[in-house]
């Protein structure tokens, strides 16, 4: 036989595979109706493995065995996705969780809580979301902002959570982790530019001692190497420029935002000392309700896996074939589970779209502890 004999064969046996391939979703599809009358779960790992093994009995070879434990195992997972798709308008559970509105409910009495002091980048997000006419307020550590929504003392709290130099702010998934009954509702960027502060007859030559957040001492890592200043890390940038103004003293320096130049009465030694022009902050916005807005376009969830080979992969191809974009992953260890995570993935779309819920309500039956953050 010459190649294009063989290649025609092949194309033979290509065709057959897609048709046989078809009629096995055909089956799918009754097995499907048949485990939603009888209310059983779509997967069944027990019965996939007894599968996956007496088919790897018929391969004449090690190899061939290998390639259709792979093959099959695509195929079941594929079989699984076209099931959950089939079933998932049946499950209302998603769409019943949430609450969907027009707008947040916001007025002149909401009170809306961040960390740190006045002419922080978390009070300018705050202002840019909710705007000037709301009540606003300040706390210490991020875990009192979730303690205050949680314990309904304010009705939104607003907390960075990525910096596009820096990456992810500490502690924040972890927080999201402990207090699972907060939302996310909303989301602000923030450009952030930061700035060199110090008090009257402070300069390049005084300064000793820098102060600021560890993320702001991070994005100015640059221009600071230049320089043998002690770096002091502190909760937050405008803290560093309050207690600079406090203290008084042409030794010490803080690196904040301009707007906390102005409200602290300090100095601009330099400008845009941050090393990417582009920089900036992404915060959230919680809310102790589950509630979404009509027009809300990015998904926050979370789930467990088992610590098996291939099983994120498996999850991630329910966005694959839902038509789903996912534009952020993260992963946390569990705490006394060795080698066990928690995954946080931000998807775009909405809870009312039909591909949304087709991936979730996949997603959700084959996750442990999975939960929706957010659709905001």
């Amino acid at each position: 036989m010459d190649l294009k004999e063989i290649r025609e064969d092949i194309d033979r046996v290509d065709r057959e595979i897609v048709q046989l391939f078809e009629k096995r979703m055909e089956l799918a599809s009754k097995v499907a109706e048949y485990k939603r009358s009888v209310g059983k779960p779509i997967l069944d790992k027990e019965r996939e493995n007894e599968k996956i093994q007496a088919l790897m009995a018929i391969a004449s070879n090690r190899f061939n065995e290998i390639g259709i434990k792979e093959l099959f195992t695509q195929i079941m997972s594929i079989s699984r996705l076209y099931q959950y798709q089939l079933l998932a308008n049946e499950d209302f559970t998603l769409e019943k969780s949430f609450q969907r509105l027009d707008s947040l409910p916001v007025d002149a009495t909401t009170k809306v809580c961040f960390q740190g002091v006045p002419g922080a980048f978390s009070e300018e997000a705050l202002i840019r979301f909710f705007g000037e006419n709301v009540e606003r307020y300040h706390v210490t550590e991020f875990k009192d902002i979730m303690r205050a929504v949680q314990q309904e003392e304010a009705d939104y709290g607003v907390l960075p959570i990525e910096n596009s130099s820096a990456g992810t702010v500490g502690g924040i998934y972890e927080l999201l982790m402990e207090y699972n009954n907060l939302t996310i509702v909303g989301q602000q960027i923030v450009k952030v530019s930061h700035a060199l502060l110090g008090t009257e007859g402070t300069d390049l030559s005084t300064i000793e001692r820098v102060y600021s957040h560890p993320q702001g001492l991070l994005q100015c890592a640059q221009f600071l190497s230049q320089y043998p200043w002690d770096q002091i890390e502190l909760p937050n940038t405008a803290i560093a420029a309050e207690k600079v103004k406090r203290d008084q003293d042409v030794r010490k320096a803080a690196i904040a935002s301009e707007r906390a130049a102005e409200i602290y009465g300090l100095n601009v030694i330099r400008r845009a000392i941050n090393h990417n022009p582009n920089n900036a902050t992404r915060f959230i916005v919680l809310s102790n309700r589950n509630i979404y807005q009509k027009d809300a376009r990015k998904i926050s969830i979370s789930f467990t896996l088992p610590h098996e080979s291939g099983s994120l992969y498996k999850i991630l191809a329910h966005f694959i074939f839902n038509n789903v974009n996912m534009n952020h992953i993260e992963s946390r260890p569990l705490e006394h589970k060795q080698w066990e995570y928690r995954f946080f993935i931000d998807i775009d779309g909405n809870l009312n779209d039909t591909n949304v819920r087709n991936a979730l309500h996949g997603i959700r039956q084959e996750t442990a502890e999975f939960r929706i953050i957010g659709n905001y």
